[in-house]
């Protein structure tokens, strides 16, 4: 007896097929797929978008501004739905396709999982060259989209309508491999779009897909205990994959009863709250002292769910030459660098399996009171900077604590590239665990208002986020500010004004080279002059609020809780005032210059380098 098939466009039945994909969250059954983030044009238009919209409620579309910024609002959706629920990006060919590298990219880097889906030429190649199609004269099956290649996790092109029945499957189980974990992508051939195909029934069954959970391999968990055994000063350095991996409280319960402080990645900030008992403080070069100092003298580092970028190590720096690594990761890739004992697996099963296997082993108590000392001062050191001076304009240290006092238990706080991430990983006190996302990994200035977003969306009813963001990166791209205007996802602004790129050109300086093309004062304009964030946010439907003082951000802090839509506050902030890291970092310095400063500089940069961990 034949199959029963039906009879469906490509992009009807690619639509239909997401709509019949679930997952689990919080014990309830949900759509794998919570909707798509669409700008449309000729290559998505006519087809996908006739199937986006017979589903629209059941699979909502939010129409973006800019392609980057929607898939980056998606980015941050995976992200607080901690990898388990997906959305959907999609745009026309060329131009749109390419705006949303930099998106996948930040997907990549992260880990987090994301399906794009652009438009691409046509497969039959009649009408060619078609509008926006890059032609490459030796090889005409190369589009615009084969950039994604270097920043997905998965990527095809479907010229026929059948391929999608083993391509969708294969985009899925990668997004939601916990070790290949990253963005999906889909090139749809205009006219293969178009085509109807007489689809198996059974393609649209209802599926139900979990996250996996890999355990270790067991000669490698004892070679760890083994290791872990012999540590006097043992350490865990906690990333975003104890969170991915919902592990945070067997985190936590090692740490306790053994004794083991806790020193959270940039990614791993919000895996415990400030005050829990085992947290030592963020570790690395935008990390704490007290952290860099546990780190400088641990003996058995154990590292999880982390892949040990260089802010993290200080550039292979914040180590001693003796101390020993356990990685536990799903990735083999991050498990396996500088010589560590490489435990693959999931980490809430490996850190399991891990507490069992250690028996009655315990760190001494007092290593864990030298981290309660040491995370003190560093408290004691952060509540001076943040103290409010006599000084005309405030420091960022002083407006973090500003808004952090204003801020809810689950208000989550956003920000990305510049110079928050120093101050915020530094000077924001956690108060409910996961409410805390700062993208660093991509680095990625044009995340902050976007993630914002994204934000709102998978976290309604729980908290508002807040979303602080520099006054050079606002510049960069701002227009989901009216994107969750128009779609009714709150979010708090935090605009810091500073004049330009200050971070950036504090690392500048500091390598010996003067203030240039970074600060507005220092580019080559005709006259400097400030932009009116204020305004320009409520031209786009914002509420807003220009503050003077530290007092009036408090007090627009507390009226922005109140509003009905997204807040947008102001405030002019000093560019050279930063609350001190201690921890080195290895970049380029010139090995010849005229600049007695950039010699020394360099000099300077030899002496780091000296001091770095010889591994890969």
């Amino acid at each position: 007896m034949a199959a029963s098939t039906v009879r469906l466009t490509m992009a009807q039945a690619l639509v239909r097929y997401l709509c019949n994909q679930f997952t689990e969250l919080e014990g309830a059954r949900v759509p794998l797929f919570a909707g798509v983030f669409g700008i449309f044009g000729h290559g998505n238009v006519t087809c996908l978008s006739e199937a986006l919209e017979a589903v629209q409620n059941q699979l909502p579309t939010w129409r973006g501004q800019n392609e980057q910024s929607m898939a980056l609002a998606a980015v941050a959706f995976a992200k607080a739905k901690k990898r388990r629920q997906i959305m959907v990006a999609t745009s026309s060919i060329g131009p749109g396709a390419t705006n949303m590298v930099t998106a996948a990219g930040v997907a990549h880097t992260n880990r987090l999982p994301v399906l794009l889906i652009s438009g691409d030429t046509f497969a039959n190649r009649q009408p060619d060259p078609v509008m926006q199609q890059v032609e490459h004269f030796g090889n005409p099956t190369i589009t615009v989209n084969d950039s994604f290649k270097a920043v997905t996790r998965y990527w095809d092109r479907i010229t026929l309508p059948g391929q999608i029945i083993s391509s969708l499957p294969q985009a899925i189980a990668a997004m939601l491999d916990p070790a290949d974990c990253g963005p999906a992508f889909l090139a749809l051939c205009q006219d293969t779009q178009e085509l109807a195909f007489d689809y198996p029934e059974v393609f649209f069954e209802p599926t139900l897909w979990a996250v996996p959970r890999p355990r270790p391999d067991r000669s490698k968990l004892a070679e760890a205990v083994r290791l872990l055994k012999t540590a006097k000063k043992p350490l865990i350095i906690a990333g975003g994959g104890v969170a991915y991996s919902l592990a945070e409280a067997a985190v936590a319960k090692l740490a306790i009863e053994r004794h083991i402080p806790i020193v959270e990645t940039i990614a791993g900030k919000g895996i415990l709250t400030h005050n829990h008992e085992a947290h030592a403080g963020p570790i690395g070069i935008i990390g704490s002292t007290s952290a860099n100092a546990l780190a400088g003298e641990a003996d058995v580092i154990v590292a999880i769910g982390t892949r040990l970028m260089d802010f993290t190590t200080g550039s292979w720096t914040a180590f001693g030459r003796d101390a020993k690594f356990i990685s536990i990761n799903t990735a083999r890739w991050d498990a396996t660098k500088h010589r560590a004992v490489a435990v693959v697996g999931d980490a809430l099963e490996t850190v399991d399996e891990l507490d069992r296997a250690l028996g009655v082993w315990k760190a001494s108590p007092s290593w864990m009171d030298t981290a309660r000392q040491l995370f003190a001062e560093w408290n004691a050191l952060v509540d001076k900077y943040q103290t409010p001076t006599n000084a005309p304009v405030p420091t960022y240290a002083q407006v973090v604590a500003t808004i952090h006092r204003g801020a809810g238990a689950d208000d989550r706080l956003i920000t990305a590239a510049g110079g928050l991430p120093g101050e915020v990983v530094k000077g924001w006190r956690v108060k409910n665990a996961g409410t805390f996302d700062c993208e660093f990994g991509f680095s990625c200035m044009g995340y902050e208002l976007a993630a914002g977003w994204g934000n709102a969306m998978a976290r309604q009813g729980r908290g508002t986020p807040i979303v602080m963001i520099g006054d050079g990166t606002y510049m960069m791209m701002n227009s989901d500010i009216y994107s969750s205007v128009l779609s009714g996802h709150k979010m708090i602004v935090i605009v810091c004004d500073n004049g330009g790129f200050a971070v950036i050109n504090r690392l500048q300086n500091f390598k010996g080279v003067p203030g240039f093309n970074n600060l507005i004062k220092d580019c080559r304009v005709k006259q400097p002059f400030a932009v009116d964030f204020a305004k320009h946010a409520e031209s786009m439907g914002a509420l807003a609020r220009r503050c003077e003082s530290l007092a009036d951000l408090e007090a627009a802090m507390e009226w922005a809780q109140t509003t009905d839509r997204t807040t947008v506050l102001t405030i002019v902030t000093d560019a050279f005032q930063w609350v001190p890291g201690d921890a080195d970092w290895d970049v380029g310095v010139p090995e010849v210059s005229t600049r007695k400063s950039v010699q020394d500089a360099r000099a300077h940069q030899l002496e780091i380098r000296s001091k770095q961990r010889i591994g890969v």
